[in-house]
Parts: C-alpha cells; structure tokens; sequence
C-alpha cells in the first residue's frame, strides 16, 4: 500500500493553491465518493429575468442589483407606473408563483403559465371569464377573487394530485441518496496510486462551482492557482505544519489594499475572540538549505472579556433574558463586559473594512444568539451582513478562539488531504459480504416461534391478588378492627395465603398471622388468634410457625395469652411452638414487678450519686486544710498568717488537682454560693 512518503510527489504537504502541475493537469473527480445530491442544468443556471411585452423588459437589470419600486422580483417584471404593479399583484400569475415560492419552486413566466392553464381538464364556465373581463377594466376586486377561485384553484389542484402520486416515488429516493453533502471533495489522478484520493473542503468552492460537473470543477481549482512568491521577512509568516500555534505574528497592522487573494477568519464564544486576515498566495522560505511554503498573516487580533457565568454557563444577557436581571457584583462586571466586546469586536471590523470588502470568502464561528447579534446585528456603520454570499462555517469541530486556533483551521481548509484504500480488502469484503446475503437468501428460513404470552389471571386469581394488598396494607398500619372486618366481609378463610406464591415477602410471611408477627404488630396477633381464628401451627416455606419469626416479647405474649383465653384444645399450640399460657393477671404482675425493680434501681443510683458528692466534699475539705499546713506551717493559726486573697485562695485550693477534679470542685464552690445568696 503506497503512502505518502512511497510516492514523490506526496513528500511535502499538499497546499490547495499551489498544487503541483502533475497531480494538477491530471485531476479527476471521484464519482463513487462524492454521493452528493442530483442537480439538473435548468437549476445550475440561474433563471434570466421574463420580458413582458406589455410593460417593457428588464433585461438591462444588472444581476443581484435591487429591484425598481415599480417591478416584482418574484415574476420577472418590470411596470410603468404603480397601478400596473398593483394590478399584477391581484392576478392569477403573481398568486402561482407566490406559491410555487411557498414550495420551493421556480416561478414561471406568462407564457408558461398560460400554457399550464391551457391544459387543464376540467374548462371554466363562460360567465366566469366574462365577469373576469368586464372586471378589469373597473379594478374591482370581485372578478379578480371569482377568477382566482376558478382558473388558479383549478390549476395548483391539478398540480397536487400530481404531487401526491409521485410522493412515495420521491420519497424513496431521498430516503436511498440522503440527506445533506458530504464536507469533502475527492479527487484522484493517474500520476498517483489507484487506492490513492486527495479531498478537498467543499466549502472552499461557491455554490454554483459545487453543483458544476467535474471538468468544470477541476477548471476552477486549476484556476484557483497562485504562484509562490519569496519572503524575507519571517515574523510576517505562519508555517503549514501542524504546529502552526508557535511561528510569531506581525503587531502591527497597514492598511494597504492587499494584491492577492486572501480570506478572513473570525471565531467568537465564550467571550473570546479571534479574528485574522490571510493572503491566499504562498510564500516560500529558505530553511536548512530547503524550500518550504507557508502563509502570510496580514492581520490577526484577539480580544477576551469575562462575560460566561462560572460553573454555570450561558451568558449573563442569556441569564438576563430568561429569569430577569441580577442585582450582583459580577452581573453588572458581566454586562460592562458583553457591551464592550461588542465595541472592541465592532471598531476592530470596521478598522478591517477594507480587507473584508475584498476578501474571497469569510469563514465565521458565531454560537449563541448574543455573539451572532454581535457581528450581525443592525447597528451605524455595519460590516457584516447574513446574507453575504461569501459567509462560510468551519466544516469541522474548533475549540476555543485563539490565535494558534484561527491558524489550525486555516491549515486545515487549505491542505489537501490524503488517503489511501486497501482496495484489496474492499472488495474481499464486499466478496464475503455477497456470499452471505446469498447463503441467507438461499437457507430456509425457521418458522418464527410464537411468542409466549403471559397467561391472563382467572377471576380467582384477581380476587386473591386483591385480599392480599387489602389485608399487607391492614397489618403494616396495624388496623385489627379493620382486618378483622374485612376478613368477616369478604368471607376470606383465616390462614389465607397471600399471591403470588413466589414473591420474596410472600415466602418469609405467606399468611397474615405470619405477617403480623413479623411487624411486631402484637394487637393484630391477638386479633387474628382470637377473633379470626388463625392457626398458630401454619409453617412458611421456611418450615418457620409465626411465634418463631415474632420480634419482640410484648408479640411473643399476645400468643401466649390467646393460648391461655382459648384453651389448650383450642389449637395445636404445641406444634406452633407456641410458650407456655400467660395470664393477664401474671401479665400485670409481671410489669408490676418490673416497674418495682425499675425504681429500685432507680433510687440505688440517685443514692449512689449522693454518697459520691457527700465523699468529694470531705476530699475537697481535707485537701483544702491540706493546702493550708503547707501554705503556713505548722503550728501557725490564719490569725498570725497574711491573709490570702479570693484569687489565691482559689488557685491555692486547685492546685495539684486533675481537670476533672477542678470542674468538681468549681460546681461545688457555684452550689455554696448559691446556697449562700438564697439563705441571705
């Protein structure tokens, strides 16, 4: 497989106006990849202007100029004075081709379309063309409406129906050609590989040069062709290569009208700014002793203003627009900032005006409404316009707008790109490809299986799926009254199984004595033991009665009781695991006896705490006299001693003591002193 270092003609870059003359002479456009959209030569060329014999002709109307106040762009027509104009807006003619406008459509000129209402089928009544004819010479509006609703409704009528019988026709069509073109442009020649191709951008080229055929195509890339001049100057260049960020820019700018052709590129977003002037003509430079081309960076200047909103996006006049103004800081510095990014961005195009009038193409990286507004919004002295024919997007992803940015996408949009194809592989792939659409085609093809449906529940069913989340919601609120009532309503037995069988709540607790107890609902225990006549001894698919999944003791008594009110022949108690009968009189007991041994305990504690203060005051004494034998000696009495101050007193009493033996000793002071001022 050739590459681009295998063939000599692809040792350097390829640039798109400086191509060498063998590849050039050479070029052939590539049917199979460029799959682009079929144009007919009656719209490649556009449509000269229609003469009306009655009203004089436009044919000295230079093209693309305004049209006079007294014409109709639409039809083609030129009128004497305004009273012609208005009549031919009320006719039949300027109502078709508004809508063959509306569609999308050529209009049509008078002969035209008397011939399409010539072969109408169905024919007008007389007395509807001679109201027409007496009508206009009174310029009454009757006429012209009765004549519109007959020859013009005939006729777009007639036009639908063709429409709607080619719909399916058309449609299929779009549907196998797609939608859109692709970016690139591919080209290949015979002084290459086969598996070789060069793409170029398409929108390098006019809209009328990308519908041209290919010999046409390739004229205009031909004549696209600019000769390399020499430079001396170096920090007047940018480099092809790929790190075109690096090579150093001019500061300063003249305005002189440039010779060649060049292009300008402008990106804004986020509150950046780039924008450069480029001349299209190649310059060579002298490098190691080797010729190298590179480009001529007329002018370039960058702005950058804070106006995005951090960690949150969108612009301040965004955020404005939907939720109201913001009365903060940096709002207002936000605002000051978009205001003047538009008058930097402003003032600098209209310092480039002359630069842009001449320029080939404008290629332009607006997003958002508010930066868009920025470069094409009406205001004095106005540079760029939307609907300048020279305005292009990037054809390709770009980050943000910097310098280094505006010259990688030059670099891109001007450099032909290379690829080379394994046709070898392509079509052993397409080989293998056949072989099995055909092996498919030809195999039998199994009887789909029909798919299994899900069984639809029987009325048993849906009435147990019922019972089951009526009683589940019962217990969890621990409603017994209500269980027990819609247990007797319902008629529903007592160890009911809840539905479905295999749902992983229903397997720990498939009855509602299960449940209940496993909740802990001890009132829904006893009222299902003794007023349902649940059975105790039911075991869940994890051989488990209800006593033995029940939580807490006061559950664990409700069974125990029922067991003591019903009898030990009541139920097979034994079996259900069930302890002992318990009486609610032992009950009773049993809380009495626990609430005596609660206060006991209670009072052994609040004694305990007393006896524990009574021993730290008798520590706190015998330390503080303690304290005083050291401070005076023995054998001196506080009468022949210098008495101690409050605060030396305190430190003397606190000295040698723990942290927590010092809080102690600060509570106990606080107390005396507060018994203190209450006896006072």
């Amino acid at each position: 497989m050739a590459t681009k270092q295998d063939h000599p003609l692809l040792d350097r870059p390829l640039y798109l106006f400086d191509l060498p003359q063998e590849i050039l002479q050479t070029l052939e456009l590539r049917a199979d990849l460029n799959a682009s959209l079929p144009v007919t030569q009656e719209d490649r060329e556009p449509r000269p202007l229609q003469t009306n014999g009655q009203h004089g002709a436009r044919d000295d109307t230079p093209e693309g100029s305004p049209a006079s106040a007294t014409s109709c762009a639409m039809c083609g027509l030129a009128f004497a004075n305004l009273q012609e104009q208005k009549e031919h807006v009320r006719s039949d003619l300027h109502g078709y081709n508004l809508k063959q406008k509306i569609r999308g459509k050529q209009a049509v000129d008078e002969k035209e379309f008397e011939r399409l209402v010539g072969e109408l089928d169905e024919s007008l009544s007389g007395s509807d063309s001679s109201s027409y004819s007496d009508s206009s010479d009174d310029d009454t509006d009757a006429g012209v409406t009765q004549r519109k609703d007959t020859t013009l409704t005939a006729l777009l009528k007639k036009q639908a129906s063709l429409a709607d019988n080619s719909f399916e026709e058309s449609v299929s069509k779009k549907r196998k050609r797609g939608s859109g073109k692709p970016p690139l442009l591919w080209f290949t020649s015979p002084k290459l590989p086969t598996n070789t191709s060069l793409g170029v951008y398409r929108a390098i080229f006019s809209p009328k040069e990308q519908v041209a055929d290919s010999t046409t195509l390739i004229q205009t890339l031909q004549r696209k062709q600019l000769s390399p001049k020499s430079s001396k100057k170096q920090s007047n260049e940018a480099s092809h290569g790929d790190d075109a960020g690096g090579v150093p820019l001019p500061n300063t700018l003249q305005h002189k009208p440039l010779d060649g052709p060049h292009y300008f590129l402008c990106m804004i977003g986020g509150g950046h700014f780039a924008a450069m002037i480029i001349s299209l003509t190649p310059s060579i430079t002298r490098k190691g002793g080797m010729e190298d081309r590179s480009a001529t960076v007329v002018a370039h200047k960058t702005f950058h203003r804070y106006t995005t909103r951090r960690k949150q996006g969108g612009s301040q006049s965004a955020n404005d627009n939907s939720k109201g103004n913001a009365h903060s800081a940096g709002s207002s510095l936000r605002r000051y900032n978009e205001v003047a990014l538009t008058n930097d961005v402003r003032n600098l195009l209209n310092e480039w005006r002359p630069w842009l009038q001449t320029a080939e193409l404008l290629f332009i990286r607006a997003t958002g409404t508010t930066n868009r507004r920025t470069l094409f919004d009406r205001y004095e002295g106005q540079v760029l316009s939307s609907n300048d024919p020279r305005i292009r997007g990037f054809p390709f992803s770009t980050r943000r707008a910097t310098q280094a940015e505006l010259m990688r996408s030059f670099v891109e949009l001007t450099r032909v790109k290379v690829t080379t194809i394994d046709e070898l592989a392509l079509a052993r792939k397409a080989a293998e490809d056949a072989a099995r659409a055909e092996q498919e085609a030809s195999a039998p093809k199994p009887a789909a299986s029909p798919k299994p449906s899900k069984p639809k529940p029987s009325k048993e069913e849906e009435e147990g799926l019922l019972h089951t989340s009526q009683l589940q919601s019962l217990i969890r609120r621990s409603k017994a009254p209500a269980l027990i009532s819609y247990i007797t309503t319902n008629s529903i037995p007592p160890n009911f199984l809840f539905l479905p069988h295999d749902r992983p709540e229903n397997y720990h607790a498939p009855t509602p004595l299960h449940l209940a107890a496993s909740l802990n609902s001890s009132v829904c225990v006893s009222a299902l033991l003794l007023k349902a006549s649940a059975n105790p001894a039911v075991r869940n698919l994890e051989e488990k009665t209800p006593y033995d999944i029940a939580g807490d003791r006061a559950t664990r008594d409700a069974f125990r009781l029922a067991r003591s009110e019903l009898g030990e022949a009541a139920r097979d108690w034994e079996s259900g695991h069930v302890g002992p009968a318990l009486t609610r009189a032992e009950v009773d007991a049993r809380a009495k006896e626990e609430k005596k041994g609660a206060e006991a305990e209670k009072a052994a504690e609040l004694k305990r705490r007393e006896e524990e203060v009574a021993r730290l005051r008798d520590e706190d004494k015998v330390r503080e006299e303690q304290g005083r034998e050291r401070k005076f000696g023995k054998g001196k009495t506080m009468s022949t001693a210098q008495p101690l101050s409050a605060q030396e007193r305190r430190e003397e009493e606190a000295r040698g003591l723990t942290p927590e033996m010092r809080m102690r000793l600060e509570r106990e002071r606080r107390a005396r002193a507060a018994e203190a001022r209450m006896r006072g």
